[in-house]
């Protein structure tokens, strides 16, 4: 037991890093139930397509409008606290609708009330959440860190917690948010034992100066990204990458079912290939890295990003899109995880949430363009127009970025 420990989070790497694991890898557990159940409570509580869409927009919505913001709180106070706080505010929003579902009053505006409410918390508690890791290793270990909070959001996330929160859904609509409430809860007590360093104040400022508005401390992060070339260019990749990536992938299921014919069980086998594909990446990050530099780690996940577009234009069955979705997963997780590594060893901690706020907007802004343009292209176009975009889109920005690629791979945090 103590090889398989050592193995999965290294002694050296301290005990605050095992206890930040053991909370993410729990607290996967319960957002990959509600995953699952959040949708079919909505689907039972309305037959409306348009409420069903906005149900899954509120939860994303919270990130355009509170992520500057939450980015901003996480680097003026306590961290831990602020994890703490967001997830015991989640876990109260949750309780509320179980004793909603439990007592009968249940309608689809609660729902949809509730999981804006969760989608608020959730951008506190993320954002602040990916500010720890730094301030627990070393920089030379935030590449095997990152592979292991990223094979627990894999496992539990997107294998585990599905499925169980689909069958906790068929024995009661309230059990699998009891579940989640639980999982919360005992994230929020493994958080509880980090012990984090305080975060040292920016060069020359005066501790017993007046506080300074948000909208300052927002300015000064933009401003700081905009100046360190590294940073900015890698968050203009993530936001076309997630753009270009999202066209094709919000139109998926109707790919599978109505171009390939692969009917819902083989779309669930796409989402499963990926999935199974990124534990592969993850669990095998740790020799990539040593082996390879991490701009040929970026080098080639990019290229095989563009690459991936063009083989689903081209596939005509079933099986050749599951080994594509395979493939897929394996290099986007290694991606996540350099991604991750690179834009945490070029900021300095004062900085980590206003610039890791930056880069989850790009995130959730690039899905939501990318999938407004793949369904206006897949209605006019054909259901394979938003490979090609993806494709040519994804193509020309990795060319016009290839040469700046290594120095972004190597930046460091002044």
């Amino acid at each position: 037991m103590k090889r398989v420990v050592e193995a999965v989070a290294p002694a050296r790497m301290g005990t605050g890093f095992r206890w930040l694991m053991s909370a993410s890898w729990v607290s996967n557990i319960g957002d990959g139930v509600a995953l699952a159940a959040g949708p079919l409570l909505v689907a039972s509580q309305t037959s409306s397509a348009m409420l069903v869409a906005l149900a899954a927009m509120l939860q994303r919505l919270p990130w355009l409008v509170f992520g500057l913001w939450a980015g901003v709180l996480a680097d003026r106070i306590d961290r831990r606290r602020l994890v703490i706080v967001a997830n015991l505010l989640r876990a109260v929003v949750v309780t509320a609708l179980c004793v909603v579902i439990v007592t009968g009053h249940v309608n689809i505006g609660v729902v949809l009330a509730a999981m804006l409410l969760m989608g608020v918390a959730e951008v506190f508690a993320d954002t602040t959440s990916q500010t720890l890791l730094p301030m627990l290793v070393r920089p030379a270990d935030l590449g095997i860190g990152n592979s292991r909070l990223q094979a627990g959001f894999l496992t539990a996330n997107q294998l585990v917690g599905p499925p169980l929160g689909a069958a906790l859904f068929a024995a009661g609509a309230a059990w699998p948010f009891a579940a989640q409430v639980l999982t919360v809860l005992f994230a929020v007590l493994l958080v509880s034992k980090v012990v984090l360093t305080p975060v040292p104040p920016a060069e020359g400022a005066d501790p017993r100066a007046a506080p300074r508005k948000v909208r300052h401390d927002i300015a000064e992060g933009l401003r700081w990204i905009w100046t360190n070339p590294p940073v900015r260019t890698l968050a203009l990749v993530i936001l076309v990458f997630n753009a270009t990536w999202a066209a094709p992938w919000g139109i998926l299921v109707k790919y599978s079912l109505d171009y390939l014919h692969m009917g819902p069980v083989g779309y669930g086998l796409l989402t499963t290939a990926a999935a199974v594909g990124g534990l592969l990446g993850t669990f095998t990050y740790g020799t990539l890295e040593r082996r390879y530099s991490l701009s040929a780690l970026m080098k080639v996940c990019l290229t095989l990003e563009v690459l991936f577009h063009l083989a689903l234009a081209l596939a005509t069955t079933g099986w050749a899109a599951m080994a594509i979705l395979f493939v897929f997963g394996a290099y986007s997780f290694v991606w996540g995880t350099v991604s991750n590594t690179v834009r945490q060893r070029a900021t300095p901690t004062r900085f980590q949430g206003r610039v890791g706020s930056v880069y989850m907007m790009c995130v959730f802004g690039g899905i939501v363009v990318g999938n407004a343009i793949g369904g206006v292209l897949a209605e006019h176009w054909g259901l394979t127009a938003p490979m090609w975009f993806g494709f040519v889109g994804a193509g020309l920005t990795l060319v016009l970025v290839w040469r700046q690629l290594a120095h972004i791979a190597h930046a460091q945090a002044d």
